[in-house]
């Protein structure tokens, strides 16, 4: 069975942890991803997924993405800050980009978090996207959405919740083209992401990437070529402890 290589890009190097993402192959609708350090503690990330096929909204993916940017460097750039207000902010800025860029409804489910690297924390919300997998020494974890999608409602609100990765902790974030691939119309799912998710332990964040990627090949015994597929993980080292 053929397997095509995940493309990759340059993430921030932590203390004590691993960020990685992979997507497969060429890329067909709206999902993104993007890494920012924003401070001596913090790191931006967020895994969006924009509506439509990638020539109808490249404009959107492209403002969005200059919004994370721009605005999440403004919003974390005090080491002072109340990281749930600045989630909050960072979500409605987003929200309001999406909004402007389309002129009209475009919806876009969203993952974005902030990672602390001295207390191994995330401030996160999930604005209507896959619920994201931590896995920890009491199991796997879902975290649901905080939120309706993004591109939706001007006045749309999503609350943002921490959670703590203690050492050896890992989360995992899959975009929508993952949970909803098929054969012979069984979908993939989350369960089954969630099942080989408690499996693959002793890998690092890129590998648990990857592997996502092998999982879905092996269920369609095909490329997934029906929509984009991305994973996303943040894994806190064993040896590492807060500072």
């Amino acid at each position: 069975m053929p397997v095509a290589e995940p493309v990759q890009i340059l993430v921030p190097e932590l203390q004590d942890a691993e960020l990685a993402a992979v997507y497969y192959g060429k890329r067909m609708g709206g999902d993104f991803y993007d890494f920012l350090r924003v401070g001596p503690q913090r790191t931006l990330f967020g895994l969006l997924d924009v509506a439509g096929l990638l020539e109808d909204n490249q404009a959107i993916v492209s403002a969005a993405k200059n919004t994370f940017r721009t605005r999440g460097a403004e919003l974390f750039a005090n080491e002072e800050l109340n990281e749930a207000e600045a989630v909050i902010e960072l979500c409605l800025e987003l929200n309001r980009t999406i909004l402007q860029a389309a002129n009209a409804v475009h919806s876009c489910p969203a993952f974005a978090g902030c990672y602390h690297e001295g207390l191994g924390t995330v401030c996160y919300f999930n604005a209507g996207h896959t619920p994201g997998l931590l896995r920890d020494s009491t199991g796997i974890t879902e975290l649901p959405a905080t939120g309706l999608p993004l591109g939706l409602f001007s006045h749309s609100t999503c609350d943002a919740r921490t959670i703590a990765l203690e050492p050896d902790a890992v989360m995992l974030l899959v975009s929508r083209g993952v949970v909803e691939a098929k054969c012979n119309n069984e979908e993939f799912g989350l369960t089954q992401v969630s099942q080989n998710f408690q499996r693959t332990t002793g890998v690092s964040a890129e590998e648990l990437c990857a592997s996502v990627l092998d999982w879905l090949q092996q269920f369609m015994c095909t490329p997934p070529t029906h929509n984009d597929v991305t994973a996303l993980a943040l894994a806190r080292n064993a040896a590492s402890a807060p500072k």
